[in-house]
Protein backbone atom coordinates (compact mmCIF):
# COMPACT_ATOMS: atom_id res chain seq x y z
CA UNK A 1 0.00 0.00 0.00
CA UNK A 2 1.56 3.42 -1.13
CA UNK A 3 -0.62 5.26 1.07
CA UNK A 4 -2.89 5.44 4.20
CA UNK A 5 -6.34 7.03 4.06
CA UNK A 6 -9.21 8.22 6.35
CA UNK A 7 -6.10 9.01 9.35
CA UNK A 8 -5.74 11.81 11.62
CA UNK A 9 -2.30 13.07 11.48
CA UNK A 10 -0.51 14.39 15.07
CA UNK A 11 0.74 17.82 13.79
CA UNK A 12 3.77 17.90 16.34
CA UNK A 13 7.13 15.78 14.95
CA UNK A 14 8.76 13.39 16.66
CA UNK A 15 12.28 14.43 16.00
CA UNK A 16 15.19 12.21 17.36
CA UNK A 17 18.94 12.38 17.88
CA UNK A 18 19.48 16.04 16.89
CA UNK A 19 17.32 16.01 14.09
CA UNK A 20 18.40 12.31 12.29
CA UNK A 21 15.30 10.82 12.63
CA UNK A 22 12.14 12.68 11.95
CA UNK A 23 9.18 11.12 12.07
CA UNK A 24 4.83 11.64 12.29
CA UNK A 25 2.39 9.68 14.43
CA UNK A 26 -0.87 8.44 11.88
CA UNK A 27 -4.00 7.11 13.68
CA UNK A 28 -5.44 5.18 11.50
CA UNK A 29 -9.97 5.03 11.66
CA UNK A 30 -9.64 1.45 13.99
CA UNK A 31 -7.08 3.81 16.64
CA UNK A 32 -4.31 1.92 15.52
CA UNK A 33 -1.01 4.11 15.70
CA UNK A 34 2.14 3.74 13.15
CA UNK A 35 4.86 6.25 12.27
CA UNK A 36 5.81 7.75 9.71
CA UNK A 37 9.46 9.46 9.01
CA UNK A 38 12.65 9.35 7.62
CA UNK A 39 16.53 8.46 9.58
CA UNK A 40 18.90 10.91 7.59
CA UNK A 41 22.94 9.64 6.99
CA UNK A 42 23.79 8.23 10.62
CA UNK A 43 24.55 5.21 12.93
CA UNK A 44 22.03 5.31 15.94
CA UNK A 45 20.72 2.82 18.26
CA UNK A 46 17.01 3.10 19.21
CA UNK A 47 15.38 1.23 22.68
CA UNK A 48 11.94 -0.32 22.02
CA UNK A 49 8.72 -0.22 24.53
CA UNK A 50 6.11 -2.29 22.36
CA UNK A 51 6.98 -4.66 19.65
CA UNK A 52 7.60 -2.99 16.00
CA UNK A 53 7.61 -3.99 12.10
CA UNK A 54 9.90 -1.54 10.73
CA UNK A 55 8.88 -0.98 7.28
CA UNK A 56 11.31 0.56 4.40
CA UNK A 57 9.29 2.69 1.82
CA UNK A 58 12.45 4.01 0.37
CA UNK A 59 16.32 4.04 0.70
CA UNK A 60 18.42 1.12 2.42
CA UNK A 61 19.65 0.61 5.92
CA UNK A 62 21.64 -1.64 7.65
CA UNK A 63 20.41 -3.43 11.09
CA UNK A 64 21.45 -5.03 14.18
CA UNK A 65 18.71 -6.76 16.14
CA UNK A 66 19.88 -6.77 20.47
CA UNK A 67 22.26 -9.73 21.17
CA UNK A 68 23.11 -10.40 17.40
CA UNK A 69 26.75 -9.94 16.17
CA UNK A 70 25.85 -9.86 12.38
CA UNK A 71 24.34 -6.69 10.26
CA UNK A 72 21.40 -7.32 8.07
CA UNK A 73 20.75 -4.78 4.72
CA UNK A 74 17.14 -3.93 4.43
CA UNK A 75 15.77 -1.87 1.38
CA UNK A 76 12.50 -0.63 0.17
CA UNK A 77 9.83 -2.92 0.39
CA UNK A 78 11.44 -5.06 3.13
CA UNK A 79 10.71 -5.09 6.83
CA UNK A 80 12.17 -6.17 10.17
CA UNK A 81 10.89 -6.74 13.67
CA UNK A 82 11.94 -5.67 17.01
CA UNK A 83 11.07 -7.56 19.91
CA UNK A 84 9.49 -5.39 22.67
CA UNK A 85 11.80 -4.25 25.44
CA UNK A 86 14.73 -4.54 22.89
CA UNK A 87 17.08 -2.42 20.87
CA UNK A 88 18.97 -2.32 17.44
CA UNK A 89 21.42 -0.29 15.46
CA UNK A 90 20.75 0.85 12.62
CA UNK A 91 23.15 2.21 10.03
CA UNK A 92 22.03 4.68 7.05
CA UNK A 93 24.28 5.49 4.31
CA UNK A 94 21.54 7.50 2.62
CA UNK A 95 17.92 8.53 3.69
CA UNK A 96 15.42 5.77 4.79
CA UNK A 97 11.77 6.24 5.22
CA UNK A 98 9.88 4.16 6.80
CA UNK A 99 6.60 3.02 8.49
CA UNK A 100 7.00 1.82 12.26
CA UNK A 101 4.00 -0.77 13.04
CA UNK A 102 3.49 -1.02 16.75
CA UNK A 103 2.43 -4.37 18.77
Amino acid sequence: MSQYDNVSVVKKANVYFDGKCVSHTVVLADGTKKTVGVILPSSLTFNTGAPEIMEGVGGSCRVKLKGESEWKVYGEGQSFNVPGNSSFEIACDEPYHYVCHFG
